[in-house]
Order: C-alpha cells, then structure tokens, then sequence
C-alpha cells in the first residue's frame, strides 16, 4: 500500500508541476502540451534499460542449481518407487 501512495503522490507532483507550467508560460505552450508525451517515452526508455542492464548482470547461482538436480532426482526417485515411468535423459 505504500508504493500506491509514493505512485500517487509522484504524478500529483508532476502534474501539479506541468500546470504551472501551462500557467506561467515559461515554456512555449506546444511545448508544454509534449511534456506528458516526452515524460512517458522517457520512462519507457527507461524502464528498457534496467530491464536491459538486469539481463546482462543476470545472476548466476550454482548452489541453487545443485540443489535444484538433488531434488529432480529425488523426485525421480520418489516417482518410480510409485511405479511412473519418467524416462531417463
């Protein structure tokens, strides 16, 4: 329930900050309009990257991985005591 808040509270400040903007006219206003668009697109970018930097840090882990064979075999092991033919690779 906290990151609906800190969610909702971000985009109250982002929209609250696009307002002023379109009411001070700092910024010329077809410019002011693409904010919304551009801020999007950015976050897409982005969200690509951590995706793309998470795939390329992915982790390794090869205890987790012995564990994981140990309990395929036992499973196997459990499976033909129980007369189910799982084949053998």
């Amino acid at each position: 329930m906290k990151h609906i808040f800190k969610i909702i509270t971000l985009l109250v400040a982002i929209s609250a900050l696009w307002i002023g903007l379109l009411q001070m006219s700092l910024v010329p206003r077809s410019h002011t309009w693409l904010l919304p668009i551009y801020f999007i697109v950015s976050l897409g970018c982005y969200g690509l990257l951590m995706v793309g930097i998470g795939l390329m840090r992915f982790p390794t882990c090869p205890q987790e991985a012995a564990l994981l064979q140990q309990d395929i075999s036992e499973a196997n092991e459990f499976l033909k005591q129980r007369g189910v033919d799982v084949g053998s690779d």
